[in-house]
């Protein structure tokens, strides 16, 4: 559904309905586009996603392996999300239901086995709660990854705990490929996982909810997903079992978009899906690409329609390969996936695929320092891309062949807002009053005062002489973000400067600049 949004109201259908929250007497004047002032440069964006994945599954990047203490395995988390913002990131993607178990006291399900070793065995505190509150006492988003199907890495069923669900309804659960599977074409299966991600978003305050690439299992040579009885019993409407699987993935996707936003309206949900939709050469339409699989036929997921129904927030393909790689060539994925992602409210970030970078089993593309920095230079001529998330953490933390300090030096020089989603869109809060700017041995300190219940975060600027209404245009003034009422800028240099403060809500949505301030 379509929205059309005026001052604090939201037409639907013909229907005016009020915004909870929206500050209605308050004139939307969006900073980032005076009237009359020059187009913002894209080489320093405004609004722009920066994030990185955070794995658990296998330990991949936190805990770095199981049976850490408790305060080891937080001592590991800060470590990650200090260096997220170093270089710059504003976004954590953090794995915390990677196999059918928790990182949180869940009712639905055991403590995860890749926190302690042990699945069911209490860590000694609440690691979602800690992830969360941490994130953002450094201003980053927070994006809980939740897996919705994957039960276990091996086959095994006794190695899960007594009272776990897959052991209590063994009919969930199919083998294959060496792990187990929640059968997704069983209803009471799809209302579970929708449950069990609830349980999470209710009690936690993410700022969205995370999937990745897995729903039906990628396929395995010489094996079969064993759903026939399913297909059966419950498949009645589809003369064909691929149409019903792709049936059941939706269902999914669409339940779970509708009881978040009846939940809690300003989490988003977003998919990181494999990044060839269909081979346009099965599908006129799909993308210019030569696949070994495709996500509609192989995983019964049809990205491309959840994007169309605006089911979710944002999308964010899976583009692994490099420029000019001819089977699936990153400059031809980007430009398809901008023109999915056209005329919705969905937002449209890339994955990168940083594991890849300087890997032996790679081809020279990746061997280049550079690579990565292209993906993001190319980024900026389909403005439909609105960020970037790398994967996985460990591998942006190795930096191999510098590629992420290339990142860091050709693109994130300046800080960058979270960007809002389609739907969020509205007035941002009125501007604080900057109470007091001064140099200090330290930096020049600002000190402001929120004037809106709504602000959560604020922007801070620093604008060269005098200042003028074109200067918010874009990033280029930005200096930092931070939630609270107080910035030291430690990297202002000698000279006259003018500062002003932003204030910024919930989803990101950004109000009028503060009266300025000058500083010599």
């Amino acid at each position: 559904m379509r929205l059309r949004r005026l001052l604090g109201a939201v037409v639907v259908a013909g229907a005016l309905l009020a915004v909870p929250g929206a500050a209605v007497a308050e004139p939307f004047a969006d900073p980032a586009a005076p009237a009359g002032c020059p187009a913002p440069d894209p080489a320093t964006p405004k609004q722009q996603l920066r994030a990185e994945w955070i794995a658990s599954v296998t330990n991949i990047d936190w805990p770095s392996r199981q049976g850490l203490s408790a305060e080891e395995q937080k001592a590991e988390l800060l470590r990650w999300y200090d260096e997220a913002v170093e270089l710059g990131l504003n976004a954590v993607v953090v794995q915390v239901r990677p196999t059918a178990d928790a990182f949180w006291p869940s009712p639905h399900e055991p403590w995860s086995v890749w926190l302690s070793g042990q699945q069911g065995v209490d860590p000694g505190y609440d690691p979602l709660a800690f992830a969360v509150a941490e994130a953002h006492e450094r201003n980053l988003e927070f994006h809980g990854w939740f897996n919705p199907y994957r039960v276990s890495m091996n086959t095994d069923v006794n190695q899960l705990v007594p009272t776990h669900p897959a052991r209590v309804h063994p009919d969930w659960v199919i083998p294959y490929g060496g792990k187990l599977y929640y059968d997704p074409g069983l209803p009471e299966v799809q209302q579970f996982t929708i449950d069990a991600i609830m349980d999470a978003v209710r009690r936690y305050d993410m700022d969205a909810v995370h999937f990745d690439d897995y729903f039906y299992p990628y396929p395995v040579a010489g094996e079969t997903f064993d759903d026939a009885e399913t297909y059966a019993e419950h498949g009645g409407d589809f003369d064909d079992i691929a149409d019903w699987r792709r049936h059941n993935i939706d269902t999914l996707i669409s339940g779970l978009s509708a009881a978040i936003r009846a939940e809690k309206p300003n989490v988003t949900f977003g998919v990181s899906p494999f990044a060839i939709w269909r081979n346009s050469s099965t599908d006129p339409s799909g993308s210019p690409t030569q696949g070994g699989v495709e996500t509609y036929d192989d995983l019964y997921a049809d990205t491309r329609k959840w994007v169309r129904e605006e089911w979710l927030d944002y999308i964010a393909p899976q583009v692994y390969w490099n420029i000019g790689f001819e089977v699936a060539d990153y400059a031809k994925l980007v430009p398809w996936w901008s023109s999915v992602v056209s005329g919705t409210d969905v937002s449209l970030y890339i994955g990168q695929a940083n594991y890849k970078v300087a890997d032996p089993a790679q081809g020279p593309p990746w061997h280049d320092p550079n690579e990565m920095s292209k993906h993001l230079t190319f980024n900026r001529s389909h403005p439909s891309v609105g960020g970037d998330i790398y994967f996985s953490a460990k591998q942006v933390r190795a930096d191999k062949l510098q590629h992420m300090t290339i990142v860091k030096r050709d693109h994130y020089g300046q800080p960058a807002l979270s960007p809002v989603a389609g739907r969020l869109a509205r007035p941002g809060p009125r501007p604080p009053v900057l109470a007091s700017v001064a140099r200090t041995d330290d930096g020049v300190a600002l000190h402001w005062n929120r004037t809106d219940r709504r602000s959560v975060s604020h922007a801070v600027y620093r604008v060269p002489g005098r200042y003028d209404r074109c200067a918010l245009v874009d990033g280029r003034h930005l200096v930092g973000t931070v939630r609270g009422g107080s910035f030291v800028d430690t990297s202002a240099p000698a000279g006259r400067f003018t500062y002003v403060v932003t204030a910024l809500d919930r989803a990101h949505n950004e109000g009028r600049a503060s009266a300025p301030r000058v500083v010599r």
